[in-house]
């Protein structure tokens, strides 16, 4: 028996037994339907937020998937520089920041676009713009030439998850995979989106960023499934959450003899997952635009812009006028009156427990 699934002859002959996934698929396409219709229905200002909320959460959450944290305002900062979108309390983003949101953003905003290997190359250059990854200096912007192993555990007790395409034949099959990709092969986007991923994966044709660039190329596909750039929900965030299962599935599937149902099934309940968690961001999203609607001839300077933001946005912890003045970058007295403003117009209000120092929450409006 092959040791793995590539090693088989005309190995990307992927099966999977229909009946067994027919319900998920029609849910995911039913949630995916309800969920374009009802921002359809909403106003520019709440669709713009949805998108760039969306937009930056898939940028973060795919980074932390392979362990690398990158900054929410830098983030979200780029994305509306990007898109022409304004917003208060712009930040410079670094370099690393700036090369992910890039290759996301022409993932999803020219999902119409051929796939090629110069634009992999483009992505994995701006996921790797000094040609390093952490210390190690590594084939920026095309294919390994050299062999891949994914490994874990201390020097000496290494176990090998995967031992990825053979180098020579990286070129070849990556070839064999584009061409699949842009032709009309009558599969649905969402199944091809799927199929994609793990395919992607199993090549491993790059020295690394391979996770985050299989991602990029689901979404992509996603967008071409909803036919919209507009972005409502993130599967990288839902990866993020199913992650140890992510990793089982794939180490689990990459031994298969082509049936890929497993992996299939798999990527269409985290894709559930996913439409279902969006309804719960987008109902803050719903607040906030609501929010800036009827208080659009309210006077606010622009700390005061900045924070009740951040308070929309999912802030973390309490409100304390010390984490005010830490935000907005100002005195403690200018904190403090900037709140005081916020309160006799009835948007902020002391929160009811108390305690040893005053917490502030947003009032119901």
């Amino acid at each position: 028996m092959a040791k793995y699934i590539y090693e088989r002859k005309n190995w990307t002959d992927f099966t999977w037994r229909e009946s067994e996934i027919n319900a998920i698929f029609g849910e995911v396409r039913n949630l995916q339907g309800r969920l374009v219709g009802l921002m359809n229905t909403l106003g520019f200002a709440a669709k713009e937020e949805a998108t760039l909320t969306t937009l930056t959460l898939d940028v973060i959450k795919s980074s932390e998937i392979e362990g690398e944290k990158l900054d929410y305002y830098q983030v979200r900062s780029s994305i509306a520089r990007r898109l022409g979108i304004n917003i208060a309390g712009l930040v410079t983003a670094h370099r690393n920041v700036e090369g992910v949101v890039e290759m996301m953003l022409d993932a999803t905003q020219n999902y119409q676009n051929t796939l090629t290997k110069k634009r992999l190359y483009g992505w994995h250059s701006a996921l790797f713009p000094t040609g390093h990854s952490g210390i190690h200096k590594i084939e920026a912007g095309h294919y390994r030439t050299g062999e891949m192993l994914i490994v874990s555990g201390a020097m000496g007790k290494e176990r090998v998850h995967y031992e990825a395409v053979p180098a020579i034949r990286v070129k070849d099959e990556m070839d064999k995979f584009l061409k699949w990709f842009n032709a009309d092969n009558k599969i649905d986007a969402v199944i091809k989106s799927a199929i994609a991923h793990f395919w992607f994966i199993i090549i491993h044709p790059f020295d690394d960023g391979n996770g985050r660039i299989a991602r990029a190329i689901s979404d992509l596909m996603l967008a071409r499934a909803d036919r919209t750039t507009e972005r409502y929900y993130s599967m990288s965030s839902q990866i993020l959450v199913e992650r140890k299962q992510y990793y089982e599935v794939l180490q689990k599937v990459q031994h298969s003899n082509g049936d890929i149902t497993e992996w299939l099934d798999w990527f269409l309940h985290c894709l559930k997952n996913s439409l279902v968690a969006t309804e719960i961001t987008l109902d803050r999203i719903f607040r906030k635009t609501e929010f800036w609607r009827i208080h659009e001839s309210t006077e606010f300077n622009e700390r005061q812009r900045l924070v009740i933001n951040k308070l929309f946005d999912g802030f973390e912890g309490k409100l304390k006028s010390s984490k005010w003045a830490k935000i907005a970058k100002c005195s403690p007295d200018t904190a403090l009156r900037d709140i005081k403003d916020l309160i006799d117009k009835g948007i902020l209000r002391q929160e009811q427990q108390g305690g040893r120092s005053t917490n502030y929450e947003l009032a119901q409006f």
